[in-house]
């Protein structure tokens, strides 16, 4: 059994590990210290933990890992990473109570159709204790706080950028599938270091073309970047979506194309063009409607608004025109005067118990009388349509993929400060 959300091994083993350490209180006399984290620490059993997850991972397909000292780098990297955003997430006063870390475990159980004995025993094989587990959990959901408090405070979007992203070249052409190799640059390097990376990253991209290595174990081997131990894959993205940096170049390659190395803050990016597909166009049924509406009010009761409806609906029944009574006797100042005109709509963002009710109607029935928060409704369902909402959703589409790519640079920027200013003391050699 493997399971899909959060519990892959090598992620569980690097998130177990980084909360590990802080259930601890002593250390044994076998365990050395592998890093210094500012004020905290990471042990060698942690290291190892995580390791032993990665290449349980990786069973079968070893010979795509790196050499174990640059696996062990990367790895202790990851560890880091996640200590410096829970300390930062407990400093600023993140919060995750024991009912959130239920509802996480319920949901991966409901993820992965399994019940909860399976869980443990699960668990039990893979070398994990419930305890750890739920530690896990909850450093997990530090981490997607403070990710979200960082990305909700820096990925406003305002009118003019969404229209500059819609007329662009790049706003309707579909998804991409890419995967990334990046040779970090730190924040204020010097020409030397600057140059230090590209020559590597120029080495990379030479072996690559060679076929000495593929671009997935070279991005395992090679890269600074979070997805190194996925092969650098991104999986599908629409254009939308991949960082302006990178669109007008994925824009202009073929599939299996490796770009030469692009300079970024972050680094120097290879960028590979796994896979494209085109998207298609999106029609919705569009409903049309008229509505009566009594609403109940301090000048009238909820037994005089529902006598009212029913003489209205009775009147309906004797055959009076339904937009001759709307206009007359409906207390919705917006529709009133058009007859009780709705206009065209999709059931998507309705009330669940008035899409229903739409969809069982037929063009040209009403309703029966039926309470909604306001007061008292009867429907009728005017005409039906196939429409064309692919613009609407592409602008729908660019708004999310534009607010969900400045979060990504600023988390991205968030992290890079974040090391920046902590103290870390790498003690490999030394273990």
């Amino acid at each position: 059994m493997k399971f899909k959300a959060l519990i892959f091994l090598g992620f569980l083993a690097v998130f177990a590990s980084a909360s590990e350490v802080r259930a601890q209180s002593t250390l044994t006399p076998v365990d050395k210290i592998v890093a210094v984290v500012d004020e905290d620490i990471i042990l060698r059993s942690e290291l190892d933990q995580a390791l032993s997850g990665i290449r349980r991972q990786y069973a079968g397909r070893e010979n795509q890992l790196p050499p174990n000292d640059v696996l062990e780098r990367q790895v202790l990297e990851r560890l880091t990473l996640v200590r410096l955003q829970l300390q930062r997430a407990e400093a600023t006063g993140v919060k995750v109570t024991d009912t959130e870390v239920d509802d996480a475990i319920t949901r991966i159980l409901r993820q992965n159709k399994i019940d909860f004995n399976q869980l443990q025993q699960q668990l039990l094989q893979d070398g994990f204790s419930l305890a750890e587990f739920r530690r896990t959990m909850h450093d997990e959901l530090m981490v997607q706080k403070l990710r979200q408090r960082v990305i909700e405070s820096r990925s406003d979007v305002s009118p003019s950028e969404l229209e500059i992203a819609l007329a662009s070249s790049t706003a309707r052409k579909g998804e991409v599938r890419l995967s990334v190799l990046l040779i970090g640059v730190p924040d204020g390097a010097s020409p030397e270091q600057v140059d230090t990376a590209r020559t590597k990253a120029e080495g990379v991209k030479k072996l690559i073309d060679e076929g000495s290595i593929d671009f997935t174990a070279a991005a395992i081997r090679y890269s600074d970047a979070g997805q190194a131990l996925e092969g650098g894959d991104l999986g599908w993205r629409r254009y939308d979506q991949v960082p302006p940096s990178f669109a007008d170049l994925v824009a202009g390659m073929n599939i299996g194309d490796v770009s030469q190395p692009m300079r970024t803050p972050s680094g120097f990016y290879l960028i590979k063009l796994t896979d494209r597909r085109e998207t298609s166009k999106i029609v919705v049924t569009e409903f049309n409607a008229r509505k009566i509406v009594v609403r109940i009010t301090e000048l009238q009761t909820e037994a005089e608004a529902k006598r009212e409806i029913d003489a209205i609906y009775d009147r309906l029944q004797r055959g009076e025109d339904f937009e001759k009574l709307a206009k007359e006797q409906s207390d919705d100042d917006a529709t009133a005067p058009l007859g009780g005109e709705i206009g065209w709509f999709p059931l998507e963002g309705l009330d669940p118990e008035f899409s229903e009710l739409i969809t069982t109607l037929k063009d040209g029935e009403y309703s029966r009388p039926f309470r909604e928060a306001t007061g008292w409704l009867i429907v009728k369902r005017t005409g039906t349509r196939q429409a064309d909402r692919t613009e609407f959703y592409v602008r729908g589409q660019m708004m999310e993929s534009l607010r969900m790519r400045k979060g990504e640079e600023a988390y991205e920027q968030f992290l890079r400060q974040l090391r920046g200013e902590a103290y870390i003391d790498y003690r490999l050699a030394k273990s």
